[in-house]
C-alpha cells in the first residue's frame, strides 16, 4: 500500500508524529514532497490549502497512492477531499487523525464550524489522539461516525541511558521547590504565560 502523509512542517504533535514515523521507517522509497506556496499580490496570505491540494493531486498521480493520512482536519482533510474529487478516484482514501487544536481552537471559531464538521463526515476514516478529543469532537460537531482511538506514541528506547535508575523529584527539588513540567513546545496557543503566572501567584 502507498500512504501519503500531510503534515504541518512546524514543530507542534502532528508535525513531530509525521517526522519521527519517517525516520524511523527510513526507506529508500520514502519521500518528502514540500508544498509550494507562491504569494501573488492580489491575496493577503498565501493560498496554502489550494497549493496542498495541487500537490496532493500531483503526488497522487506520480506515486500512485491509495491512502492520504491527513493530521488535522483543517486545513489537510479539507485539502484532501479536494484533491480526491479532483482526481475523479473512488480507489484513493483519506484517513484523518484529529489532535487538538483543530477541534478545541479552531474549532470554537463558528466561520470554520461547517467545513471542519463536512471534512470530518467525508473521510474514509477518522482516528484522534486521546479518549477526550474523541468525545470533545462528538460534542462539538454532532459527530455521528466512528473515531477511533489512537494514542500518541513514544519511543522509550530513545533518550534513557543505558545505567539510568528510576527518575525521582529529588533529582530536580532537593529541597521540596516547586517543579513545573512542560510537555510539549512553547508557541503561544500553549498558554506556557497562564502556567508560569499562576506558578508566580502561588508562591505570593
Amino acid at each position: 500500500m502507498k500512504i501519503g502523509m500531510v503534515s504541518h512542517p512546524a514543530l507542534g504533535g502532528s508535525g513531530v508524529v509525521a517526522s519521527e514515523l519517517g525516520m524511523a521507517e527510513f526507506h529508500p522509497r520514502v519521500f518528502f514532497h514540500e508544498v509550494d506556496v507562491v504569494t501573488y499580490p492580489l491575496f493577503k496570505y498565501p493560498p496554502y490549502e489550494i497549493g496542498l491540494a495541487n500537490k496532493i493531486v500531483d503526488v497522487v498521480q506520480e506515486y500512485g497512492l491509495d491512502l492520504i493520512h491527513a493530521h488535522y482536519a483543517v486545513p489537510h482533510a479539507t485539502s484532501a477531499y479536494l484533491a480526491k474529487h479532483i482526481l475523479h478516484s473512488t480507489r484513493l482514501k483519506v484517513i484523518t487523525t484529529l489532535h487538538g487544536t483543530d477541534i478545541t481552537l479552531v474549532g470554537a471559531d463558528k466561520s470554520f464550524y461547517n467545513v471542519i464538521k463536512f471534512s470530518i463526515e467525508q473521510s474514509d476514516g477518522v482516528t484522534a489522539v486521546s479518549d477526550y478529543l474523541v468525545q470533545r469532537t462528538r460534542d462539538e460537531f454532532n459527530i455521528q461516525r466512528e473515531i477511533r482511538r489512537i494514542y500518541n506514541f513514544i519511543d522509550l528506547s530513545k533518550g534513557r541511558p543505558a545505567q539510568a535508575g528510576p527518575c525521582k523529584r529529588e533529582m530536580f527539588a532537593p529541597a521540596g521547590e516547586k517543579l513545573l513540567v512542560h510537555a510539549s513546545n512553547f508557541r503561544p496557543v500553549k498558554r506556557v504565560g497562564d502556567v508560569r503566572s499562576a506558578c508566580s501567584c502561588s508562591s505570593l
